[in-house]
């Protein structure tokens, strides 16, 4: 299982992205919201890494970006820095 650090990591990487590229399309979080299922706030708080998302959320976010779901996965994350624990 990932360490709580490594999990943070993640999440921040993945907020990153969400951020630029919504940022890329000069969309507020309160447009992206409106282009998606997901409140504005719920955006805000996994553009921080501060939500651990479901598929679900995955779906309307890249719908609300006009993105495919692979397109917001595009982001450096050195998978061999991470051990898992056994």
């Amino acid at each position: 299982m990932a360490k709580n650090s490594e999990k943070i990591k993640f999440l921040e990487s993945f907020g990153n992205r969400i951020q630029a590229l919504r940022e890329e399309k000069k969309l507020s979080l309160r447009q992206l919201a409106q282009n998606c299922e997901i409140d504005y706030s719920d955006i805000a708080k996994i553009e921080k890494g501060q939500r651990n998302i479901q598929m679900s959320t995955i779906l309307e976010l890249a719908k609300g970006l006009n993105k495919s779901p692979k397109e917001l996965f595009d982001f450096d994350f050195d998978i061999t820095k991470h051990t898992i624990d056994q």
